[in-house]
């Protein structure tokens, strides 16, 4: 069994670490060159760092905040949000990123995996679907966009197996419904995806406890599980959670 990956996600808005709940009332978490450091002493096997109104607001990603991350943490680092060209990769690569997460422009003109894969290698490009539930879908769950402001029409499950066809090399699945709430993943869907494709999948959306961790990957057949909260404001490290999963049973990386 390939060992389990944990990963801190920071979300970015105005420079700052923030963390709402169902993607809205968004609180400070703090400084995320600061964050990014302690993750990186802790343990954590990579990091994710996602400018979350980029795409709403029709800009970039904060490039300069990437660079000062990328050079204090030692670990794979993915940067997301507003990624819709060719040379927003190349920027973000060129700043410090390891991979790249591509999510509403992805959406938008599905060819951009394609293009992005055959440029920079699938291992650079993880397709990031948010899901909400919808009981008018095949699997129970539609692929939103813009910050889970806008409805797509897409089935979770078909637009996973189409990402993978098209070159992603990894998923990174968030439950709007769970996001913030410490409920724990939304393992429905995060087992229907991990079943249904044949790259690594990352549960987001909802931790609270250590049993969480241990559920997402039994039930919910994650490849790797991705946290906020439960971090930023001190409830766990990365080494508790590491610690829990191998009594477990669980494999993880030391």
């Amino acid at each position: 069994m390939l060992a389990k990956r944990i990963i801190p996600c920071m979300d970015i808005r105005d420079g700052r670490v923030v963390k709402g709940v169902h993607f809205v009332n968004i609180k400070d978490a703090g400084n995320p060159v600061e964050l990014a450091k302690e993750y990186n002493k802790q343990g954590a096997d990579e990091l994710v760092f996602l400018d979350i109104n980029a795409s709403h607001e029709k800009r970039k990603t904060t490039i300069g905040l990437v660079k000062k991350v990328a050079e204090e943490v030692f670990i794979p680092f993915t940067v997301g949000g507003g990624i819709s060209t060719i040379d927003d990769i190349r920027n973000l690569l060129n700043a410090g990123a390891d991979k790249v997460s591509t999510n509403t422009a992805a959406v938008e003109a599905p060819n951009f995996i394609k293009e992005s894969a055959e440029k920079f290698g699938s291992q650079c490009i993880v397709l990031a679907i948010d899901v909400k539930k919808n009981e008018k879908m095949p699997s129970n769950y539609e692929v939103v966009i813009y910050g889970g402001r806008k409805g797509t029409g897409k089935d979770a499950v078909e637009w996973a197996k189409q990402g993978e066809k098209l070159g992603a090399g990894e998923i990174l699945l968030t439950s709007m419904e769970r996001d913030g709430t410490k409920l724990g993943f939304d393992l429905p869907i995060t087992r229907k995806i991990s079943e249904s494709v044949n790259i690594p999948v990352i549960a987001s959306g909802g931790v609270g406890e250590l049993k969480h961790f241990v559920e997402a990957f039994t039930e919910g057949k994650a490849d790797a599980a991705l946290a906020a909260s439960i971090f930023h404001y001190k409830e766990y490290t990365v080494k508790d959670i590491k610690t829990f999963l191998k009594k477990a049973g669980i494999t993880v990386r030391e």
